[in-house]
């Protein structure tokens, strides 16, 4: 099933250059695409590859176009940001071809007193779902999954397999939440009495916005006495940890191992690389990006980007401060030198 160029510019606008009535039936990387396909140039690096594409048309930013149109013979979609056009032709792409679960609950699955599924929701099988939790309309429950008792789960919001989804915590509309991710454990907390710790309840929620994607295996503890809120937008990727009280800013995204202590509030449009751990009972500005493995053991109240394991600090400075480790083993022959030569000058001056 394969969709007009044409119809591609009139669902995502862009310049077309080229026949409207050609069909694609797919998007495909520029090495990979064959006659059929559409492909995209969203790094100019990679000019050489596009003209070697067999793809039967391309997506290109006007800077790249100029550079293209001489040598590929194929139509081409010209818009400021190929890779966004991409992103919106594939889910269109995958639209067609997409098995749509159908509405219903499977025989297998076990429905609490009280709960409310719309009519339009798919719950699969061995799901489990709770008493008085709420299920949207076009909402999509896949095998395994856990509601807990009064939760709520928006509309066209998608659990896959085996997400656990815990008692009074919510989300929004068009969520995405994949296997293996647990929302709403306890947060970690304890009294410690003379060496023996002693748990505190746990008795807020976790509260999920709208349009956020959770991935695998990723754990969102619910807050303590308040909630732990995540905000519209956000992306986490997988085996992240947020952990309770935690309050994270609209359209903020974090790359696979992010950990987060406790009590912390991040902004609105900020970025997170793998593996970046954020102290506990700080507060990180709107538009910051930390780098991977990067520690934030303070407040950062400044937009802006942070890199580095040690210390914390702003790329440039970072940046000298690793050269000054590169040369560490120089500086300290050197210095070994001098110490030698400072003595064997006293030693003479003493004679």
């Amino acid at each position: 099933m394969g969709t007009r160029l044409g119809e591609l510019v009139e669902r995502f606008g862009g310049q077309l250059m080229g026949d409207a009535n050609l069909e694609v039936t797919g998007i495909a990387p520029l090495t990979d695409a064959g006659v059929s396909h559409i492909s995209f140039l969203s790094n100019s690096k990679l000019r050489a590859q596009a003209l070697q594409t067999a793809a039967a048309a391309l997506i290109v930013s006007p800077a790249d176009d100029e550079f293209i149109a001489a040598g590929y013979s194929g139509a081409r979609i010209v818009t400021p940001n190929p890779y966004v056009y991409f992103a919106k032709a594939a889910q269109y792409f995958y639209s067609l071809t997409a098995i749509v679960p159908p509405a219903g609950v499977h025989p297998t699955a076990f429905i609490g007193e009280g709960a409310q599924i719309a009519a339009t929701a798919h719950i699969g099988p061995k799901v489990v779902v709770e008493a008085g939790a709420v299920i949207g309309e076009h909402a999509v429950i896949d095998a395994g999954c856990y509601i807990g008792r009064e939760a709520v789960i928006g509309e066209g919001t998608h659990f896959f397999a085996n997400v656990t989804f815990h008692a009074y915590c919510q989300i929004g509309a068009r969520g995405i939440i994949h296997s293996g991710a647990v929302i709403g454990t306890d947060g970690f907390g304890f009294a410690n009495e003379k060496g023996v710790y002693i748990k505190i309840p746990q008795t807020g929620r976790v509260m999920i916005g709208d349009d956020v994607d959770i991935g695998a295996n990723t754990t969102v503890d619910r807050g303590a006495l308040a909630d732990t809120v995540i905000e519209d937008g956000v992306k986490l990727d997988n085996l992240i940890q947020i952990a309770h009280n935690c309050h994270i800013g609209a359209h903020t995204a974090m790359a696979g191992c992010v950990g987060m202590a406790g009590s912390t509030t991040v902004g609105k449009y900020c970025t997170f690389g793998g593996a970046a751990m954020i102290n506990g009972h700080i507060t990180i500005a709107d538009h910051v990006n930390v780098g991977p493995s990067t520690m934030i053991p303070r407040s950062l109240t400044e937009p802006g980007t942070y890199i580095g394991y040690y210390p914390m600090s702003r790329p440039a400075e970072w940046e000298k401060s690793a050269v000054i480790v590169r040369n560490l083993a120089a500086m300290r022959d050197k210095v070994r030198a001098l110490e030698k030569t400072i003595k064997t000058l006293t030693n003479q001056e003493e004679k």
